[in-house]
């Protein structure tokens, strides 16, 4: 029993050995087959190629057709080499004997054409991106060739384009023609143009156009020159405003910032600066108009002083005084007065200490924004270094205005600072004044009193 049960186990062991065996066998003959049709496809095609060699080798006569053919397009080639150059040779030969004759004949109107030739191309030039050619009937002169001839037809254009050239240079026209906006944005607009000098419309310059593209209006027009030009387009003028630097002036207007822009360039620093300065000054107009307030209504408490309002710091010490009643000590009233007026006194200096101190820090601030300002134009030469001046721009532009905004703010706090001390201490001294009028008055209606308290304070 255990014999054939080994026996099964061994034919079953064997029985996928026995087919992995058979695969492979039919898979060597497979690649066997493979190889063998792709032998026989290469044999056959250099066969093929042998056989069409063979053809070309023997046929002799193909050989020597095409071989003639070939010759007899190079002699050809040659032959008209050779007549080219021929002709080339008597043109040359032609060419030279027609300037020999120009020169003979022509004499000095050689050298005047070459002058005319010479000053239609400058004159051209010159007048590339002028107003002369814009909107009127003048045209530039033709520009001459090297080798031309100057006859009558020839001086008669250069001068008739010289002659118009120099009659629109004296004339003012309107037109219509297309303007570009300064967003790109193009429009049919009226433009008057005043000889060479300049060309508005809508109360703005305009540049003047190049080779090609419409007309378009000047980055900046300054506001007085724009008001000129608006009255002379609607008849209400009579003079009128142009850059005789043809644009640079213009530039450098367009190049000059704004208040704002400068305001800006202050950064963060000079943001600061002018928020202090604004509320030392609201803080200072403040406390002005409450002690010009106070001055009217002293002064009328002063005009009637029989009548004690509560409105004013004359009528409440005075109020204070009354009520303190007989039988006191002058040095008691005198100490009550001082107190009464110890306390009228910080409602009147109120303010002055805030807005001293803002016009001190203001131009500490000034010269923070201008030291952070260098920082930042060293650190764009360290990065950059000194050939870009506007890489240092910022840096530098930041130094000067936050130093301008500091000083600015500074001055007018100082003043404001001055006013309102001078103001407080004009009432403070009517209000002393005033207040020892009062206590003389009153200890001199009783000089009896007074010789008994000084007669017991000696004894």
């Amino acid at each position: 029993m255990k014999l054939r049960c080994l026996l099964t186990w061994f034919v079953m062991s064997c029985l996928p050995l026995t087919a992995f065996a058979q695969d492979a066998a039919n898979s060597e003959d497979a690649g066997q087959a493979i190889l063998e049709t792709l032998r026989a496809d290469n044999q056959a095609a250099e066969a093929r190629d042998r056989q069409r060699l063979d053809v070309l080798l023997n046929d002799q006569q193909a050989l020597d057709a095409a071989l003639s053919e070939a010759r007899e397009s190079l002699a050809q080639a040659r032959e008209r080499q050779e007549a080219l150059e021929t002709r080339q040779s008597e043109q040359q030969a032609r060419l030279a004997e027609l300037r020999e004759r120009r020169g003979e004949e022509a004499g000095d109107l050689e050298s005047v054409y070459d002058v005319a030739r010479r000053h239609a191309s400058d004159l051209r030039n010159a007048l590339n991106e002028s107003w002369l050619t814009v909107g009127g009937q003048a045209q530039l002169p033709q520009r001459l060739e090297d080798d031309g001839l100057l006859d009558v037809a020839t001086l008669a254009s250069l001068g008739d384009s010289l002659m118009s050239l120099t009659v629109e240079s004296g004339q003012a026209i309107e037109f219509t023609a297309p303007v570009a906006d300064a967003a790109g944005n193009v429009s049919s607009r009226e433009v008057v143009r005043l000889g060479d000098y300049l060309g508005f419309s809508d109360g703005q310059l305009l540049q003047v156009p190049g080779k090609s593209g419409p007309l378009s209006v000047a980055e900046h027009t300054p506001s007085d020159v724009s008001e000129l030009l608006e009255a002379y387009h609607s008849g209400n003028g009579d003079v009128v405003a142009f850059d005789p630097t043809r644009g640079a002036v213009l530039d450098a207007l367009a190049q000059q910032p704004t208040l704002r822009e400068r305001f800006q360039q202050g950064g963060a620093v000079g943001y600061v600066v002018v928020a202090l300065g604004g509320i030392g000054l609201l803080v200072a107009l403040a406390q002005y108009v409450y002690l010009l307030l106070v001055t009217v209504r002293m002064r009328r408490q002063v005009r009637e002083p029989d009548i004690l309002r509560q409105d004013n710091p004359l009528g409440r010490v005075l109020a204070r005084f009354n009520a303190l009643g007989e039988g006191h000590a002058p040095e008691a009233l005198e100490a009550r007065l001082d107190e009464a007026l110890l306390a009228e006194q910080p409602r009147l200096e109120r303010g002055q200490p805030l807005v001293k101190l803002l016009a001190a820090v203001a131009p500490l601030l000034g010269l923070l924004g201008t030291v952070t300002g260098m920082i930042v134009t060293f650190q764009s030469i360290t990065v950059f270094g000194t050939g870009d001046p506007q890489l240092m721009a910022g840096g530098i532009s930041q130094a000067l205005v936050t130093t301008v905004l500091g000083l600015i703010t500074a001055v007018p706090l100082l003043f404001a600072q001055t006013a309102l001390a001078s103001r407080s201490r004009d009432l403070i001294g009517t209000l002393e004044g005033r207040a020892s009028a009062v206590l003389a008055e009153h200890l001199e209606s009783r000089p009896e009193e007074v010789s008994e308290r000084r007669h017991a304070t000696l004894a």
